[in-house]
């Protein structure tokens, strides 16, 4: 099978793995927020900053390196190992003792205990995280598809469960911990490799070159994604902080489903091309390129949508998230493309560029939501998209020092999916102003999603039509053989 089989195979798998799981854990996401308030989503995105950040080091870039090594040795894979276990065991430690500090620092006594518990994952991460590198390096993605439709949907019944007792913000937590669990287990059954009693430093040395350099990615990333988090829950209360984590889960829903399901594959792919720059040049076009046909309008329909969104999905009490929702769909247009120039950066043995890039977007954002944070969440999230805007053609400089894109063909691909999104919304309000009345929210958000769906495809259609035809090609050749001999 060539290496473009195997990309685009790989990506099939990839989607019923990022799709499935992600469809799951969204219907459980909402089903969690009607029964739950803003604030206890507020108390739990509080640990999750505390988790996030220590997650940072606990992988220390491995995983990464491992996947991205042209030439790769048992004893990294072992080294590897050990390391990540190590490092669970002494996170966990460190936060059973350092709870406590967090939860006066937010003058929130329950979030000690909640922070604790959180932090068995650090375990389940530790033993598995090779395993899961193993994997993806060999584009393996059909035991990823299976492991994470089916701790999505454990943890989501144990979640569930634990809310319809009554249990409260426990039931989040109740739910991170079955799913770091039954994820870890489903790694270790599905994976040959088993790891070996040995410990070099001079693979250890080779795995922490590259990979201090994903920590220090990760840490600026930490900074650029959870600062805002961090100021919220200080300045503003937990509340507050539920509301923008709420429209903010909703953008990463939407990423994780757009980008990730390509994302996920590109790296493998990409490092494999990493001496062909006009092939990699190529593959980087098609994947921006078919990422826009989708991301654009879903963006764009999220934006003009979210009212009737968040009211049918989520119910009234949570209409507070609307206009954080719209501001924050507008990052999604950007980094639905974006995201693969860091891809490049990484296959092309090229992370201190990337750190360099995220340290200037992160001092921005940070700046930027220290001072925004006194007008509210809605200037949190317009801080942070002023911020990535302003610093994105800094990647697309680094990106034609590698590979030389012509950056008049790189942006001549998005006018029809811009335009055709542009026409979608435009008929949305259309429709809005002639439906305004209807009492049924369901049909209605539906109607509106049919509308809008026929604008764009007609738009693609009217500018670009073989861009249909073409994309279902593609989808197409992902399919096995004996599905496409029955078309």
């Amino acid at each position: 099978m060539s290496l473009r089989q195997q990309a685009i195979r790989g990506a099939m798998w990839s989607a019923i793995e990022k799709w499935g799981a992600q469809l799951v854990s969204t219907a459980i996401f909402l089903l969690l927020a009607r029964l739950l308030g803003a604030e206890a989503f507020g108390l739990v995105a509080l640990a999750n900053v505390f988790m996030y950040f220590m997650q940072i080091f606990l992988d220390q870039g491995f995983a990464q390196a491992i996947i991205q090594k042209d030439r790769l040795e048992p004893e990294h894979l072992d080294t590897a190992f050990w390391t990540s276990v190590l490092m669970g065991a002494l996170f966990l430690l460190a936060v059973l003792t350092g709870a406590g500090t967090v939860a006066n620092f937010y003058s929130e006594p329950e979030l000690a205990p909640i922070i604790r518990w959180m932090s068995i994952s650090f375990l389940f991460a530790g033993l598995s995280s090779v395993q899961a590198a193993i994997l993806q390096r060999n584009m393996q993605f059909k035991v990823f598809a299976a492991r994470s439709l089916v701790a999505t949907a454990t943890c989501g019944v144990a979640g569930i469960g634990a809310a319809l007792m009554g249990l409260g913000v426990w039931s989040l937590v109740i739910k991170e911990i079955v799913f770091g669990s039954t994820s870890a287990l489903m790694l270790w059954s599905s994976s040959d490799w088993r790891p070996g009693f040995r410990f070099s430093p001079q693979h250890f040395r080779e795995l922490f070159s590259f990979g201090i350099n994903i920590i220090g990615f990760n840490f600026l990333n930490f900074l650029n994604r959870r600062s805002d988090d961090l100021l919220i829950g200080y300045f503003l209360g937990t509340v507050a902080l539920g509301y923008y984590n709420v429209a903010y889960r909703l953008l990463l829903i939407m990423i994780k489903l757009l980008t990730n399901v390509t994302a996920q594959v590109a790296l493998p792919t990409f490092s494999r091309l990493q001496k062909e720059p006009e092939r990699m040049r190529n593959a980087f076009y098609r994947v921006t390129r078919y990422t826009s046909f989708i991301s654009f309008p879903a963006f764009l329909g999220m934006a003009v949508l979210a009212p009737e969104l968040i009211q049918t999905l989520f119910g009234a009490e949570w209409l507070p998230s609307v206009s954080v929702m719209q501001i924050l769909a507008l990052i999604g247009i950007l980094q639905s493309v974006q995201y693969f120039s860091g891809t490049v950066l990484l296959a092309m043995n090229k992370p201190l560029w990337r750190l360099r890039v995220i340290f200037m977007i992160t001092v921005c954002n940070v700046i930027g939501f220290f001072i925004a944070v006194r007008w509210g969440i809605n200037a949190v999230a317009a801080s942070y998209v002023i911020c990535v805007y302003v610093f994105s053609p800094v990647f697309l400089v680094l990106i034609k020092k590698l590979i030389d894109i012509d950056f008049r063909k790189y942006f001549s691909q998005y006018i029809t999916p811009l335009l055709s999104s542009l026409l979608m919304m435009a008929f949305i309000l259309g429709a809005k102003r002639i439906f305004y009345d209807w009492n049924n929210a369901y049909i209605t958000l539906i109607t509106y999603m049919v509308i809008g769906t026929f604008a764009y495809l007609f738009g693609v259609m009217l500018l670009s039509p073989n861009l249909l035809s073409q994309t279902y090609r593609l989808t197409l050749s992902s399919l096995p053989n004996s599905l496409q001999k029955r078309k």
